[in-house]
């Protein structure tokens, strides 16, 4: 089990970001001047309407993409400024990824898919610790199915179990239950802020769920690519660090 660190820390932060698509002779702004410090082993959740920019934003704090304007600093490197091989090799040692659609390989097994990034990060154990780690979300009796013999909220929990390979140190989800029915969804929630506690790894998480959103430490509301914090829970989370 790793070590829950410090959540003194600022594990994540955006200054002034801003990121514009060039249509040619028109210039789409998809976020302005958003602004977000996220601390070490915090859960928290963005929210918003499908277009309102929630995914982009999530796309540049993981340094998938680089903005139009600010910067992003993630555990005190400052991913903005990389080049794309640097970012690569910063998510491949910090970043966990989950996505809506799972994407897992079809042709691989469960464990063979939670295998390959730990083969590719030359692990000196990649069988034991995706066995480990399948266990842990509670698929020890399907380690072998392939994805079309695992139902969707299976096949999620190898999403969740192969974003843990590398033990990161942020997790980031996109709609991580968009895709499952409710009940199922309850579940991976459940998974998620259950890792986020015993594991100590930050969550970042988009989603139109207010009732998930619910169930992280703090809240934001994205709408025309600008963000808010509720003035109450900002008030909450100042008091807390004074």
């Amino acid at each position: 089990m790793t070590a829950i660190p410090d959540e003194t820390g600022t594990m994540l932060k955006a200054t002034n970001l801003s990121h514009r698509v060039d249509l040619g002779e028109d210039t789409l702004t998809i976020l302005q001047g958003v602004n977000l410090e996220i601390k070490r082993a915090e859960s928290v959740a963005i929210v918003g309407r499908s277009g309102s920019g929630k995914t982009t934003l999530l796309g540049l704090l993981a340094g998938l993409d680089t903005p139009s304007e600010g910067s992003v600093d993630l555990d005190g490197a400052t991913i903005s400024a990389l080049s794309e091989d640097e970012r690569a090799q910063l998510r491949a040692q910090r970043v966990g990824f989950v996505f809506q659609s799972f994407q897992l390989l079809p042709a691989l097994t469960a464990i063979e898919n939670v295998m390959l990034p730990l083969e590719l990060g030359g692990h000196e154990s990649p069988e034991a610790k995706a066995r480990e780690l399948l266990v842990r979300v509670g698929l020890g009796e399907r380690l072998h199915h392939t994805p079309r013999q695992l139902s969707g909220g299976e096949q999620q929990r190898v999403a969740i179990a192969r974003a843990f390979a590398a033990d990161p140190i942020v997790l980031f989800a996109d709609e991580p239950t968009g895709n499952l029915d409710n009940h199922t969804g309850q579940a991976i929630s459940e998974l998620l802020m259950t890792l986020n506690r015993e594991q100590g790894t930050t969550l970042v998480m988009v989603t139109h769920d207010e009732q998930l959103a619910a169930r992280c430490k703090r809240q934001f509301h994205i709408e025309a690519g600008k963000l808010s914090e509720p003035a109450s829970q900002n008030a909450a989370v100042t008091e807390s660090m004074a």
